[in-house]
């Protein structure tokens, strides 16, 4: 095989001609909209990936273009021909990655933390008893009064100042794996902790155990269950991402459960498309169809068991911030909406654009700050135009984005940013 012919299938070559450079994915596309350029626009970038699959550019040209795309999938959504621009996005981050110049020192960087960080549920609790021995010694406030934090790389500080505070390793160690009920359960469901989710935002997963409980359901946690992928995926590490999503698979395969449950719609998104990963008709591809028959968000969930009854008024004004990955991969748009419609006291009251991305997008606000930073002000004017006493969102990414939204606005004392979970358990549900 050639190489060009190579690197053709790599980039999904075949994939961009359904691209008819219409234009309808320009109002959609939060880049487009904040750095107002062609080349970063999804019908910008998939003419670049043509470009480079023919020899008439070279992989360098599509590095920059590519990596500033948030891969928010919002283009999908109002695509007349259904490109596959995922795919094309993941396959160009493959080349890319595969042939970018790296040092020594990187290379065993990026080795320990998609090999050996964030797969490890042994590092994740490393990570979160850190974080909460951090909090809890008075270092925090030291080093924030000081200004220690500063000197954190890739904007870290920003970051540091809107986590959530964290339980101790006593409180994560009484977690058990199964929650079995005395009553018939109305379904058996294996939770998808993920890896960030359960150690920065522990109890938002322990408030979602109590809340499928609540409903009636059979919790059971695997033990064994790694990283979903995602990271590896945004990150050009495709053979990485099969190897967990093949894992993930052969894991939840020993639970005879109804519904693989998870609370992250990033994690969501990427289990729901690992059939995406496998050739059609091998054992790979069917086993991972059953898996991704039963993946779904808590909010499906909750909503299909309908066992809850909320009994505190909150006399909120609510806003809700959609993950993208919910919206324009999993497709999941009415349930957290049916959900926070039925808490007492709460007015829901909509953004003008509340598709429009936040700018977290995995690690995106990390490696590229400043353009993420100008995403979310947009974001945070429609926020301000609604005037509301919490954000709710579905997403710990788009969380933490949000926290720092309101902190950049100068609303930290008016406007909450919470997950939609431990916005359900504040209104104390109860079992109908």
């Amino acid at each position: 095989m050639s190489n060009l012919k190579a690197l053709q299938e790599k980039l999904n070559y075949d994939k961009t001609f359904d691209c008819v450079q219409c234009g309808y994915c320009l109002p959609a596309c939060p880049t487009y909209e904040t750095m107002e350029r062609e080349t970063h626009s999804p019908r910008g970038r998939i003419n670049l990936v043509k470009m480079v699959a023919e020899g008439k550019g070279t992989v360098q040209d599509l590095e920059n273009p590519i990596e500033k795309c948030l891969g928010c999938m919002a283009c999908t959504t109002v695509c007349p021909t259904n490109v596959q621009y995922g795919q094309i996005l993941e396959g160009a981050k493959q080349v890319i990655d595969e042939q970018k110049v790296k040092s020594p020192t990187q290379k065993k960087l990026e080795q320990f933390l998609f090999q050996s960080f964030f797969p490890s549920q042994k590092w994740m609790n490393t990570l979160g008893h850190a974080t909460w021995l951090y909090q809890k010694s008075g270092f925090q406030k030291v080093a924030q009064t000081l200004g220690w934090t500063k000197l954190a790389p890739n904007h870290l500080d920003a970051f540091e100042r809107v986590l959530p505070d964290l339980p101790s390793p006593k409180r994560r160690k009484k977690r058990v794996k199964r929650y079995m009920r005395k009553r018939p359960a109305s379904a058996k469901v294996a939770f998808f902790t993920g890896c960030i989710m359960d150690s920065m935002f522990f109890e938002s997963n322990e408030n979602t155990i109590e809340l499928l409980l609540r409903s009636g359901a059979e919790v059971v946690i695997p033990e064994q269950q790694t990283c979903c992928g995602a990271l590896h995926a945004h990150s050009g590490k495709i053979s990485s991402s099969v190897d967990l999503a093949k894992k993930n698979i052969a894991v939840f395969e020993e639970e005879n459960v109804d519904y693989i449950v998870n609370n992250a719609g990033g994690c969501g998104a990427r289990m729901i498309e690992y059939h995406h990963l496998f050739e059609k008709g091998s054992a790979w591809y069917e086993r991972a169809l059953t898996f991704v028959s039963k993946v779904k968000d808590i909010s499906e969930v909750l909503v299909e068991l309908d066992g809850l009854e909320f009994k505190c008024s909150l006399d909120k004004t609510i806003t809700y911030q959609p993950s993208c990955h919910m919206t324009n991969v999993q497709k999941v748009t009415e349930p957290p909406l049916e959900l926070i419609g039925k808490i007492p006291g709460v007015q829901l009251k909509a953004m003008d654009r509340p598709d429009f991305c936040c700018g977290s997008a995995g690690v995106y606000n990390i490696v590229n700050y400043e353009d993420s930073m100008e995403i979310l002000d947009v974001k945070m004017e429609d926020v301000c135009g609604v005037n509301p006493d919490g954000i709710v969102t579905s997403n710990p990414g788009c969380l933490l984005q949000m926290k720092l939204g309101v902190e950049r606005s100068g609303k930290s004392n008016q406007i909450d940013a919470v997950h939609l979970v431990d916005l359900l358990i504040q209104a104390d549900p109860q079992p109908k």
